[in-house]
């Protein structure tokens, strides 16, 4: 990436033109906020929502919390960091990063982790300059070190591309995951010594592909996945239930092959090729295909596995800096499950650091339980994700809310929570509006005004727009679809045809809103 705007030159221009903030007086009960976003995780793949994945960190934040059984996400990686950071559904040059207004009240800022923008989000709003500290990668590279040492994309710290020997990493061989909460635990030292409130945001790119993962972490489950999707989709599904996560009326979707006519496969072993994007009945798979598929569920489980002890890493160092009670925890992933063909070869073994494998449609089903489809699609599998915050000052511990949210909530949560009103003036100019609307009523255990409308999916091609009940939703740039997600949770049931007007009132809202987001980010 070309980051044309010094990182001290940016912090002096926007902090300059701030012209209207206030925050409290008093920073000692201003919270810190660490922000921790999963890359690919499917909706039940952490435990407190029905995984058998040993996620022990992120469960204690969640049964402590909240957790939100209908939030939902930009069903792809770029988008949702797009909307997540700036608290935009579509935007311009008048953008701004919520880190930076942090940044400019006081707040310690520090990026470790994933960036992937959309390209409407200008550059003043890159993590190299609004963070104190960042360590970056642009959308997918490796998790080892490469056999040629050179990754798909380079390594940004503090703005400059490095390799990974000027990197600061503790554990051999090095690990990205590892190496980014090894720099954010050492970052976070100066302003825990300083009593200065901090922000940190840690981009894991796990559980996304390359399917990577340290040998003692796959060991763990290996032999885990021997019973198959169909098995382990059930067991979620009622878990699920028995927290109380989806309704009662309630049914599991019928398992879903990926359909999506825009991702191709890379070519070579077309007889294996064309089994991945299939669903297969577990039953008919024969033992060799069992064990390999075993193991690729494995390693996806090692990498959830990974970055839940590093999350636990994190939650330590707060915890011995006595900050636990005056801090905000938020967890959620960006999409659903990912099952596109993107395996480069299959010389090497899911979980080898030389081999660049995916994760197959059926176990992506599986992470997405009990939804249809995945990632960059508008229905509920690809849009909706796993969320929760944690903050125990606040919110009553094993609280669960059903009231729909989005990601474009969390900038106005944040800046209500942290007593900072958003800037009229920025720079000179005044930044866009905010689309979503604060959280804290629900943190609280209150009812909030539902949104007056949701908007997901990947492109036109897989878009779903929401209105209270009512969501209509295509898929390969066909017709809308049309459901009631209170009568129908999972999408069975499409009711365009029967309920033509309806589709049309809401195509018609669905155009209106977009014409007004052209106009304000002009």
């Amino acid at each position: 990436m070309n980051y044309t705007i010094p990182k001290t030159m940016a912090f002096l221009t926007l902090s300059a033109g701030i012209v209207s903030c206030t925050q409290n007086t008093n920073e000692a009960i201003r919270p810190n906020i660490v922000l921790i976003m999963s890359d690919d995780a499917g909706y039940s793949d952490i435990g407190c929502f029905g995984s058998e994945i040993n996620t022990p960190n992120i469960d204690k934040l969640g049964y402590e919390g909240i957790r939100f059984s209908r939030f939902y996400s930009g069903a792809k990686c770029e988008p949702s960091r797009s909307s997540l950071f700036t608290g935009l559904y579509q935007g311009g040059d008048r953008a701004v990063n919520f880190v930076q207004i942090l940044r400019d009240q006081g707040y310690y800022t520090i990026h470790a982790g994933k960036e992937h923008f959309m390209n409407w989000v200008p550059e003043s709003v890159y993590a190299a300059n609004v963070n104190d500290h960042s360590l970056t990668f642009w959308a997918t590279t490796e998790y080892f070190e490469p056999p040629s040492g050179e990754f798909v994309r380079p390594f940004i710290l503090n703005g400059k591309e490095l390799g990974i020997d000027q990197i600061y990493h503790e554990k051999k061989p090095f690990h990205k995951e590892d190496a980014a909460t090894d720099n954010a635990l050492r970052w976070l030292d100066e302003p825990v010594s300083r009593d200065q409130p901090f922000f940190l945001f840690l981009g894991y790119h796990s559980p996304h592909y390359p399917l990577q993962a340290r040998p003692e972490d796959i060991a763990k489950y290996r032999g885990t996945y021997l019973k198959g999707w169909d098995q382990i989709r059930e067991e979620r599904f009622i878990r699920l239930k028995e927290m109380g996560l989806i309704s009662e009326n309630t049914v599991l979707s019928p398992p879903t092959s990926n359909v999506n006519k825009f991702r191709g496969h890379p070519g070579g072993d077309e007889e294996r090729r064309a089994t991945i994007p299939l669903y297969r009945p577990w039953d008919e798979l024969s033992d060799a295909e069992k064990d390999e598929l075993d193991l690729e569920m494995a390693v996806y489980a090692a990498m959830m596995d990974n970055m839940d002890q590093n999350i636990g890493r994190v939650l330590k160092k707060i915890e011995d800096a006595g900050l636990f009670d005056n801090t905000i925890v938020i967890y959620l992933s960006d999409n659903g499950a990912c099952p596109y063909d993107s395996n480069r070869d299959f010389e090497f073994p899911p979980g080898h650091p030389d081999g660049f494998r995916c994760q197959s449609a059926a176990w992506s089903n599986a992470s997405n339980t009990p939804f249809r489809f995945f990632k960059q699609f508008g229905h509920e599998g690809g849009a909706l994700v796993h969320a929760l915050m944690w903050w125990p000052s606040k919110i009553q511990a094993g609280s669960i809310s059903h009231q729909p949210a989005h990601i474009v909530d969390l900038f106005p949560t944040i800046l209500e929570a942290t007593g900072i009103e958003y800037p009229e003036k920025i720079n000179g100019y005044k930044p866009q509006k905010l689309h979503g609307s604060s959280l804290m009523p629900v943190l609280l255990g209150q009812k909030r005004e539902d949104p007056p409308f949701i908007i997901s999916g990947w492109t036109e091609r897989f878009r779903m727009y929401r209105e209270g009940d009512w969501k209509i939703v295509r898929k390969n740039a066909e017709d809308w679809e049309l459901y009631n997600l209170t009568d129908d949770p999972v999408e069975i049931f499409d009711l365009s045809l029967k309920k033509a007007d309806k589709v049309i009132e809401m195509e018609n809202n669905y155009n209106t809103v977009q014409m007004r987001f052209k106009a304000e980010s002009e």
